[in-house]
């Protein structure tokens, strides 16, 4: 058989294909195979501290996500007493959006939930200052617009994912320790070609978040809340997760009538079913 240049071109193709669709295969497995159990969920109150300028007209965005956070960590150790909670903070100080993301990288959390309240930029208000012989004097003030209502859920936009490379180096070694001969035949996560692995995780996380997201605000809807989807958002606070990572806005600080149930104690259990049962469903899911 005559062998050609385009013949040998082929072959050396081929061989490469193959070579790298076995890596694929073998960075598939990984990411099924490793951090498919959630044992460790750290919980994130926005803001805080010097960072709370965000309110309503009588509630504090960051309180609101404190409170909301505290209690969430509670009903899920009562209801996952096989999970972990990790909080960001406890009290009304103020944590730099890396320490936050920081902390979850630090513990090898297998979620990161973000809660905020959502608020609309201010609107001027025209109201009566005082009479003057019999005509209104008006003023102007600066307000909150009280229209928009609903939830959503952030994920860390798909511009974001460089930034996850040194967080899920740094996890390497727990992302890859079960079996580790046995699994990945001495696998270097310093050998160049881990990147396969770590650019699937990437991916693994970003449809994982996805997922959880979507979860979220599905249970928000079963509520009756108005669901303004699931978002794709360049957010430093997620930008490096080692891990699913999202942020929920619970509902319009902004919004009189949301205000008021998200502080009320109803309003903040529904809240926090409604979270909780994403987390389940969610855990179900990746470990089944």
């Amino acid at each position: 058989m005559k062998i050609t240049t385009r013949f040998i071109s082929c072959f050396i193709i081929s061989l490469s294909l193959t070579f790298t669709f076995t890596n694929y295969a073998q960075a598939d497995n990984v990411v099924r195979s490793e951090k498919s159990k959630v044992k460790l969920i750290v919980l994130d109150p926005g803001h805080g501290g010097e960072d709370g300028a965000t309110k309503g007209a009588f509630s504090r965005e960051k309180d609101v996500a404190l409170e909301v956070a505290l209690k969430l960590g509670k009903a899920i150790e009562e209801k996952l007493p096989d999970v972990k909670v990790i909080f960001t903070r406890k009290t009304d100080v103020f944590v730099k959006l890396y320490d936050r993301i920081g902390i979850a990288n630090r513990e090898k959390a297998d979620l990161f939930i973000s809660i905020h309240c959502n608020s609309m930029p201010l609107i001027k208000q025209r109201y009566v200052i005082r009479y003057s012989k019999g005509k209104p004097i008006y003023g102007y003030r600066s307000v909150p617009n009280p229209g928009p209502t609903g939830t959503e859920t952030l994920v860390s936009g798909f511009g974001r994912l460089a930034q996850q490379d040194a967080a899920i180096r740094e996890n390497a070694s727990i992302l890859l320790e079960k079996n580790y001969k046995e699994n990945y035949e001495g696998f270097d996560p310093n050998d160049p070609e881990s990147y396969i692995i770590f650019s699937l995780m990437k991916n693994a996380f970003r449809e994982q978040s996805i997922k959880l997201a979507s979860l979220m605000q599905e249970e928000y809807v079963k509520s009756g809340r108005v669901n303004r989807g699931v978002k794709e958002q360049s957010l430093a606070v997620l930008a490096k997760a080692g891990m699913p990572a999202v942020l929920t806005e619970i509902g319009f600080i902004s919004n009189p009538e949301e205000e008021k149930y998200m502080n009320s104690e109803a309003g903040q259990a529904e809240i926090i079913k409604n979270i909780l049962n994403a987390i389940i469903a969610y855990k179900k899911q990746i470990e089944s």
